[in-house]
This record gives C-alpha cells, sequence and structure tokens, in this order.
C-alpha cells in the first residue's frame, strides 16, 4: 500500500494527528457544551472578586464547589427540557448523544457539592454560629434566585425563566452573589472573623450583577426563535435585534464603563488597574455589534460566555501588575 518506509511514516503521523485532532474537538465539545467552561469562569471570577477585595485565596475545596454547582446548574435545563429530543440545536444533539456520561456527570457534581457543603458546616460550625444578618441573606437569596429560575415541584409551572425581560437579571444576581460575595462569607466564616462586606464589594456585586445580564442579554439573541414560540418576551423578542443591541446592550455597558471609571478615579486606581479592567468593556461593545449577523452556537459558547473569562484575567492581572497587598 505504501510505497517506502518513508511514506508509511508519514501516513502513520496523518493517522496520528487526524486521530488527535478529532480527540481535540470532542474534549472542546465536552467543555463548552457540558458547561464546564461555565465551572472555570466561575472559579476564574470568583478568585478575581477576592483578589479585588484585597482578600486571599480560598481554601481549594470552595473553589471545587464553586465548579461543580454551577457545571449542575446550568447542565440541568437540558436534562429535565421535554424538547430536547426533537432539538436540532448542536448542544442538545451532544447532549442526547452523551445522555448516560451526563447523568454521571451530575450524580458526581451533586455528590461533590453535597460533600463539601457538609464538611464545610461541619468544620466551620463555630464561624457560622458568629454570622452577621449581613453576611448570612447573601448565602440565601442567591441559591433561592437559582431555584425559582428553574420553578419548585410545589409552585406548578411557575418559574422565574419564563419572564422574559426577568430572566438575564436573575441569572446576573445569581452570578454576582457566587462569585462576589460568597468568596468573603467564606474567608470570614472560615477564619471565624465578623466582618461586613465593603463598599468596594458592593460595587464590585453591582459591575458583576450588571456584566453577567448584558451577557446574558445577549444570549438571549441565539434562542430568539425558541423563545418567541414559547412566548417568552425577552428583550430581543419584544423590541427586536436592532434595538436590543443599539438601545439596550450598548448603553448598559456603556453605562458600567462609565460608573467604573468615576469608581476608578475616586479610588484613585493605577493607570494600569484601570486599563486592565477596560478591557471587558471594550471587548463586549465589539461582540455586541458582531451579533448583528447569524451567529453559531458555538460564537456564543466561546466568545460570549468567553467574555466572563476575559473579565477574571483582567481583574487578576490588574490586581497583580498594581501590586495590592492580601490582607
Amino acid at each position: 500500500m505504501f510505497g517506502s518506509e518513508t511514506e508509511l511514516r508519514t501516513g502513520i503521523c496523518y493517522l496520528f494527528y487526524y486521530l488527535a485532532g478529532l480527540m481535540f474537538q470532542s474534549i472542546i465539545k465536552a467543555v463548552f457544551f457540558g458547561n464546564y467552561f461555565y465551572g472555570i469562569c466561575a472559579v476564574a471570577l470568583a478568585i478575581e472578586a477576592s483578589l479585588q477585595q484585597n482578600y486571599s485565596f480560598n481554601p481549594p475545596v470552595f473553589y471545587v464547589l464553586v465548579f461543580t454547582v454551577t457545571v449542575w446548574f446550568y447542565t440541568l435545563a437540558y436534562i429535565k427540557d421535554p424538547s430536547i429530543k426533537t432539538s436540532r440545536n448542536p448542544r442538545t444533539r451532544w447532549f442526547i448523544q452523551y445522555r448516560v456520561y451526563v447523568l454521571y456527570s451530575q450524580r458526581l457534581c451533586l455528590i461533590s457539592s453535597s460533600i463539601i457543603l457538609l464538611f464545610f458546616l461541619y468544620k466551620y460550625r463555630v464561624g457560622l454560629t458568629g454570622i452577621s444578618k449581613g453576611q448570612l441573606w447573601p448565602l440565601l437569596l442567591t441559591p433561592l434566585a437559582a431555584l425559582l429560575y428553574y420553578g419548585l415541584s410545589f409552585l406548578g409551572s411557575f418559574n422565574l425563566r419564563r419572564i422574559g425581560w426577568l430572566k438575564p437579571f436573575i441569572i446576573g444576581f445569581t452570578w454576582a452573589g457566587l462569585i462576589t460575595l460568597t468568596p468573603v462569607v467564606f474567608y470570614h466564616i472560615s477564619h471565624q472573623t465578623n466582618q461586613s462586606m465593603s463598599p468596594t464589594g458592593w460595587w464590585l456585586f453591582l459591575k458583576n450583577f450588571m456584566f453577567v445580564s448584558v451577557l446574558c442579554i445577549m444570549f438571549d439573541i441565539k434562542d430568539y426563535a425558541s423563545d418567541a414560540n414559547h412566548n417568552i418576551k425577552t428583550f430581543v423578542v419584544a423590541k427586536g435585534l436592532r434595538f436590543t443591541i443599539f438601545s439596550i446592550i450598548v448603553p448598559l455597558t456603556l453605562a458600567g464603563m462609565a460608573s467604573f471609571l468615576a469608581f476608578a478615579i475616586y479610588n484613585g486606581f493605577s493607570v494600569t488597574r484601570l486599563l486592565f479592567n477596560l478591557i471587558p468593556f471594550l471587548a463586549m461593545i465589539l461582540v455586541a455589534y458582531a451579533l448583528k449577523q447569524r451567529r453559531t452556537i458555538f460564537f456564543y459558547l466561546t466568545v460570549i460566555d468567553g467574555l466572563m473569562f476575559l473579565k477574571a484575567l483582567c481583574g487578576i492581572l490588574a490586581y497583580y501588575f498594581d501590586s495590592t497587598h492580601l490582607r
């Protein structure tokens, strides 16, 4: 079949690269379609939030909890969705093809999260008794918002996900609570201190809330047809694509950028720290303009969701380049 030993080696090399390429594609699909990238983003943003508030890292077990809870929560939508079998969406088709793997992954995430949570409650039970109301309510409201997003069995068909205009802000609130407030509360409980959130912490919560909410509004553009068929009045369904981009997404992004500049100037941020933190806002505006054209599901999962990772990366780099000291 091969004329020489050189041709044989070349053929083997091509086969190896082909198989490696297929394996790489499978891994990439698993990371993004399987919602593991959301878990990675949540961990990165939690680290950024801690550093931005001048706190040291929490124990690794905390970040494992953040990762597993995030992956489990986002995968619920595809497991519970009755229309998944008839969908032609590449992401839902992936869930059908790897359903057994996804179910095992969900169980692993749920079991891991439960064990870590029970371990935390037992180990830091002394610190929990001294928790203040200011620390307690974020811990309660964040999971409550997440539960109401999908709905509870005793509430019938009611869930916040069906309120189109409210949906992105519920997700934004949940993310902001998880990545901004929870790391600080965990830190105080594990170190048995009783301090309330600082003004910087609350401003960062608002910043993360608006940033993720705008990303969710962007993501609703992908689901336009499905939301319209299910009578879910998201911004893009109710107002149209152009209005959503130029009258909602871009103005909210510019408002966030302006508020950050005011906050940075007031707190005396260095030029380096300021510029690093401006990058995600500028990238968001560029991505918003790119949404004027039809985009694939992979664009939304890598580019739009990737803005969360970019924000975390820029925040972490800004912190270290600015030589901020830890507590």
